[in-house]
């Protein structure tokens, strides 16, 4: 009697579309093994995993124990991959390994030159469709940065927090984040305030200690100027910002005058004809 590892997956996506869940897989593969008279080996589940990589903690063990089973089923091929060319390779491996794929939904069978040619065509269109909807979500999202309508996966930087889907100042952190403006403006450089605002106690919102870095990360952040970036695109926000455009400036300027090559001193400024709501 064949020996089956039952492998199912749902991303967050899936996670709404009825049929996905991983117990409703579960159910009918057992089912579909007891028609064919198949010994169930073990049951291996990926819950909240995208099919577009290997990176998926049962898909690896369910290998690394693959002396345990003789098939390896899935209700339909795009359960397991979403990628043809690592569909590919793991086909190979169960072949080198003397083992077989079936698929319950598509009915295939990888024994023969057919059976795996078709195999190749249906994993193709579902790599298509993967690619098509990675390509709408991400016209989706530009679109969105465009309309400035949405935060598209922001997450807050420090002097801000998120507050009904909207940016919002931090009644503590803000006025930290004022002060490393002011301090850059005063002369003093990341290094020097990074040892200051340790020196005090202050500390990042990961509760770390500020380092050059990450001082010179946060005044570069056009956020604080009441703009947003994303995917090469600066535009104006309604949250409260900081300090002001000409402020901002000011301080790309300085900081470009830090860089050792000409070459790389590129301020990026904003531009100051753009008003910038205040609404929080």
């Amino acid at each position: 009697m064949p020996r089956v590892a039952i492998y199912t997956r749902v991303s967050t996506d899936d996670q709404a579309k009825e049929g996905y869940s991983l117990d409703a897989q579960n159910e009918r593969l057992v089912a579909y093994c007891e028609a064919q008279g198949w010994d169930v080996a073990a049951i291996y589940q990926d819950d909240g995993h995208t099919g577009r990589n290997t990176k998926r903690p049962a898909y690896q063990r369910m290998f690394e124990e693959k002396d345990k089973w003789d098939i390896v089923l899935v209700m339909k091929m795009d359960r397991i991959h979403r990628n043809s060319k690592n569909f590919m390779i793991m086909m190979e491996n169960l072949e080198k390994w003397g083992k077989k794929f079936s698929s319950m939904n598509e009915s295939l069978d990888t024994s023969n030159a057919v059976g795996r040619f078709v195999v190749d065509i249906i994993q193709r269109i579902a790599q298509l469709e993967s690619e098509q909807i990675g390509e709408r979500t991400y016209m989706g999202m530009r679109q969105k940065a465009e309309s400035n309508n949405g935060l598209m996966g922001f997450n807050a930087p420090f002097g801000y927090r998120m507050e009904g889907g909207k940016l919002v100042l931090d009644e503590e952190e803000w006025v930290h984040a004022r002060g490393i403006f002011e301090m850059y403006l005063d002369g003093r450089g990341p290094s020097e305030i990074s040892r200051i605002l340790n020196g005090n106690g202050v500390r990042t919102r990961r509760s770390k200690d500020w380092t050059t870095w990450s001082i010179s990360r946060l005044v570069s952040n056009p956020v604080y100027a009441g703009f947003m970036r994303w995917d090469g695109l600066l535009m104006p926000s309604g949250h409260k910002p900081i300090i002001s455009i000409e402020e901002f400036n000011m301080v790309q300027d300085i900081a470009a005058s830090h860089v050792r090559n000409p070459v790389h001193r590129h301020p990026q400024k904003l531009d100051i004809n753009i008003a910038v709501g205040t609404d929080i």
